[in-house]
């Protein structure tokens, strides 16, 4: 084994060697504008992002005609938000969503308070799910958006997107997904689970960084987004800017990759994530997880009493690369807002660690790291018992 072993999957993936491969090319002898149309650079390049659109289009089940390319999940969730926004400024100003939420859909609420919206932020269970009928409980009249994820990027747990989904629906409501942890992990499909706008990213499917998606809905209920980012009306004019070729071509690799082997990558990860959860549970008195049902197949968010998540992982660092929770967040030193959302205190949930697996993970790693793991919470246990 090579030392650190990566367990931070959920932060970002490594980027597939067969990816790599398929960028390469695109950074030298295909070095063509995407919207030069002069000429068989440009073409060239034109023809491989169109490619690319319909491997990740079909990766959630659309249209490659309902795909916009951004520079990331971030943007793709700000442009999605705040030009719905602006869409239903006539029509109406509240929107649902959930406290645990990633930054980046609170962040973008919160700024859509600043100016006249109001938001409700929906509270959870102890298991961390958004209930369909806490939704149903906030619709008021004047609604014009749903903003739920469809699983958590700390805990893993999955929200009953395709029933909330139909609710939204069936009042005429637009549903906005981030989906970036459910994309290339499990099966999402935007037609069964009635989303109407999905943001998700490559690099969290052994992509590159540097590149997110918007699938964004023909016809569905206060559509009318406005672009953040002005210049050549490049992505029908919802995103100008010359196209990251190279990157595209990486995402729509690493959809196509995922589409045909998240099924086995699932299948192998989450009987290794279940015996190390089991070890843990029985050996590690008062281990707590966080989040429990409906998960990813791939994560464990854990807690160990009696020890500090930063100490512990900073003592881990030459054998184990792990995380205290978002990556997105973690320049803060402020307790996990997801875990105290779903009823753990500020000391409680310093005692947390997230731990996600993947593709190039092996059972032997798994194996080392929980050995590791429980000696470390051991020998701190003891020292603080002292």
């Amino acid at each position: 084994m090579n030392l650190p072993i990566y367990l931070d999957y959920n932060a970002t993936t490594p980027c597939d060697p067969r990816v790599v491969a398929d960028m390469l090319p695109y950074f030298t002898e295909h070095c063509g504008n995407a919207a030069s149309k002069d000429h068989s650079f440009g073409w060239m390049a034109g023809d491989a992002v169109e490619s690319a659109r319909e491997e990740v289009a079909q990766l959630v089940g659309a249209s490659s005609r309902n795909i916009i390319f951004t520079s990331g999940a971030t943007e793709a969730v700000n442009t999605a938000l705040k030009g719905i926004a602006t869409a239903n400024v006539r029509k109406g100003n509240h929107i649902i969503t959930a406290k645990t939420e990633h930054r980046s859909v609170l962040d973008s609420c919160a700024y859509l308070e600043e100016n006249g919206c109001r938001v409700t932020y929906l509270d959870v269970g102890n298991d961390g799910i958004v209930s369909v009928e806490s939704v149903e409980n906030a619709l008021t009249p004047d609604t014009f958006c749903i903003a739920l994820m469809y699983a958590n990027n700390e805990t893993g747990v999955i929200n009953p997107i395709q029933e909330i989904g139909a609710f939204a629906k069936e009042h005429g409501i637009c549903f906005f997904c981030d989906a970036t942890q459910a994309a290339g992990k499990i099966a999402v499909d935007v037609n069964r689970d009635n989303m109407d706008v999905v943001a998700f990213s490559a690099h969290k499917m052994y992509g590159p960084k540097g590149i997110g998606a918007l699938y964004i809905r023909e016809g569905a209920p206060g559509i009318n987004i406005s672009p953040l980012i002005h210049g050549g009306g490049h992505e029908r004019g919802l995103r100008s800017g010359t196209l990251n070729v190279p990157g595209i071509v990486g995402f729509g690799k690493a959809a196509s990759l995922c589409r045909q082997e998240m099924l086995r990558d699932s299948t192998r990860l989450q009987p290794l994530r279940d015996l190390m959860e089991e070890k843990f549970l029985n050996e590690i008195p008062g281990a707590l997880v966080n989040g429990r049902k409906d998960r990813l197949p791939h994560v464990l968010n854990i807690s160990f009493p009696d020890t500090d998540n930063e100490q512990l992982l900073l003592s881990l660092s030459k054998y184990l690369a792990m995380s205290r929770g978002s990556a997105c967040s973690s320049n803060t030193q402020k307790p996990s807002h997801v875990l105290k959302a779903m009823g753990l205190t500020d000391e409680q949930a310093g005692h947390a660690i997230r731990i996600s697996l993947g593709r190039f993970n092996t059972a032997e790693e798994v194996l080392f790291a929980t050995d590791v793991i429980k000696k470390a919470v051991q020998k701190k246990r003891t020292a603080f018992a002292e």
